[in-house]
């Protein structure tokens, strides 16, 4: 938690957000910036993974301005009206005068505070490229593992480092020293991690069919949970523009064992 220091307008805060995380740049599956209007001033910054109910009530205890997320709302193929689930969560936003901010691509990409260059940082992995060849903003990354150890062993600071235990698709003995990774649901992308030479492919999902393409193409491959390894990015631009703006900010992690 930060100490405020000043107050700045909703305007301020999402042209500040829009300048680091450059959301034009991207194709994404839902609106980017400012989803939710609220006051036009902010003082109180709430950051979490997920715009639940449980998130907006914590936001709602803490007298927050805003709430800035990693998946907020408007989903393409999501049903567009505003009931049950959906007209809860938002009622008690516009009830409490709180704006909803969500970034969902741009925050995964962004080479410094963004979910994948986090946890790369977190679990001693340097960066050496990008999963997705010839991107200028890839949403996964490839790089080393330096000094090389097993597979159990890294599994075991993945462990440590995020307090969930990974589900191993893999030899326990093997070497690992290049490693690809793309947090959240991003089990389809084990194709590129093969074909970027990596060892073992990282994501927060698995899917059936996952395990057979491990198998198959002689890849490890480690499910480290979707919340568990997208924690860290919205955590980081949070603590950036309490830095930079001098605001109140609470890190409110609602628990997600998925």
């Amino acid at each position: 938690m930060s100490q405020a220091k000043n107050t700045i307008t909703i305007k301020q805060l999402v042209a500040a957000i829009t300048g680091q995380l450059e959301p034009s740049q991207f194709q994404d599956y839902c609106p980017n910036g400012l989803q939710v209007q609220g006051g036009s001033e902010i003082k109180t910054l709430i950051t979490g993974v997920t715009a639940s109910q449980a998130l907006i009530d914590a936001a709602v205890k803490h007298n927050a301005d805003a709430v800035l997320v990693h998946h907020g709302y408007f989903w393409k193929g999501e049903d567009a009206c505003l009931t049950g689930m959906k007209y809860r969560r938002i009622k008690t936003l516009m009830d409490n005068n709180i704006n909803l901010l969500a970034y969902h691509l741009p925050l995964d990409a962004h080479p410094v505070l963004g979910n994948n260059s986090q946890l790369a940082q977190l679990l001693g992995l340097t960066v050496e490229g990008g999963l997705q060849p010839g991107e200028a903003r890839p949403v996964g990354n490839v790089g080393s593992l330096n000094p090389p150890m097993s597979a159990a062993d890294f599994s075991q600071r993945v462990k440590q480092v995020l307090n969930r235990e990974p589900l191993l698709i893999g030899d326990d003995e093997t070497m690992i020293a290049r490693v690809a990774w793309c947090t959240g649901a991003a089990q389809g992308y084990i194709e590129q991690a093969v074909a970027a030479g990596a060892d073992l492919f990282l994501s927060g999902e698995i899917s059936e069919p996952t395990v057979h393409t491990a198998r198959e193409l002689g890849i490890h491959y480690m499910a480290a949970g979707h919340h568990a390894t997208e924690r860290y990015g919205v955590k980081a631009l949070g603590e950036w523009l309490a830095a930079e703006f001098g605001l109140v900010h609470h890190f409110v992690d609602i628990d997600n064992p998925v």
